[in-house]
């Protein structure tokens, strides 16, 4: 029987924790270890877990974010497949299963689930992520029925919600990037794993149920746009970021404006203040992607998109041109990436 170790994270009230914990501990066809970070839970949550010798939990000194959180639980992990699972994520009994034979097929670097909205479990909350060309990323398939997205496939991206991911392949990678601190850790895990020449597969039959909620905090706008950028400007080649320096630079200008319409103008500034403040910082990650990944762009973009998922990212009728400029734009500069 395959073993693996299912890394989890607590922090702030936690109230799905418990059902969260019984359902990968109640999963069938695996034995599992489970480490738990309390990255600072503000109920008692963790304290009254049950007790389960399968069950361990770590408390670092610090909130170390969802990124630093996950390595630090990774370097605590036993030898085999790390399987990551939200807090507020409630696993099928056969999901961990279905995902740690999806890994084991030649190839494959990360494996992730088909992931519910827990108050309707027949709508897919992400079935795998999609990367648009100026570095956003969205819950691929949100609001679709499930059985439109009943096939295993290559995605951009696997969801962090509920993914398996092989453990060589991880430290090759050096784990998440702890500069992230919390959200698009997903993206640059999946994206890199492309990049070292390996594939990142969706697989329908792992079914997790997600308490699933935007949200629009000022912390969380920030992180979202910084990380973005901090993104591209590590994971792209040097030609595919001169060939969308255009685009992206209008973006950024359209993006402001929006941002200040919306209330997190200063989160989106900070964001820039954040890249120009820490040259050093982003110039060492970028070498260290650019030196280790072994795939050209020119064998990636066909992962791209450039449309945008109106019913999640709504672009108002004046932006309609913009987005067809964009398309056009890619059309004829990709054959150069």
């Amino acid at each position: 029987m395959t073993r693996a170790t299912v890394l989890m994270l607590a922090y702030g009230a936690e109230e799905y924790l418990h059902d969260a914990v019984a359902a990968v501990l109640a999963s069938q066809g695996v034995e599992l270890e489970v480490l738990l970070v309390d990255n600072g839970c503000t109920s008692d949550a963790v304290r009254t877990l049950p007790t389960d010798p399968r069950l361990r939990v770590l408390t670092p000194e610090r909130n170390l974010g969802f990124t630093g959180g996950m390595n630090h639980a990774a370097r605590h992990a036993p030898a085999g497949p790390l399987v990551l699972v939200n807090s507020d994520a409630v696993v099928a009994p056969d999901a961990i299963a279905a995902l740690l034979e999806a890994l084991a097929e030649p190839g494959v670097g990360i494996a992730g689930a088909c992931v519910v909205l827990a108050d309707r479990p027949d709508v897919v909350n992400s079935a795998g992520n999609p990367l648009h060309v100026l570095g956003l990323c969205w819950a691929g398939g949100l609001g679709d029925p499930v059985e439109q997205h009943a096939v295993p496939r290559p995605v951009a991206s696997a969801s962090g919600a509920c993914l398996a991911v092989d453990r060589s392949l991880w430290e090759e990678l050096g784990g998440f990037p702890a500069e992230f601190f919390a959200y698009m850790e997903d993206l640059e895990l999946s994206w890199r794993t492309w990049q070292h020449g390996r594939t990142v597969r969706y697989v329908p039959q792992a079914r997790a149920a997600h308490h699933y909620d935007f949200g629009r905090s000022p912390l969380k706008m920030y992180l979202l746009e910084r990380n973005r950028l901090l993104f591209v400007l590590t994971a792209y080649g040097a030609r595919t970021l001169a060939l969308l320096a255009l685009p992206l630079l209008a973006f950024e200008v359209a993006l402001l404006a929006v941002a200040v319409a919306q209330g997190w103008g200063r989160q989106k500034l900070r964001g820039w203040r954040w890249l120009v403040t820490h040259p050093g910082t982003v110039a060492r990650r970028r070498r260290l992607v650019q030196s280790s990944r072994t795939v050209p762009d020119r064998d990636l973009v066909h992962l791209m998109t450039v449309t945008f998922d109106s019913s999640q990212m709504p672009l108002p009728p004046a932006a309609a041109p913009a987005e067809a400029a964009l398309a056009l734009w890619w059309r004829l500069v990709r054959r150069w990436v």
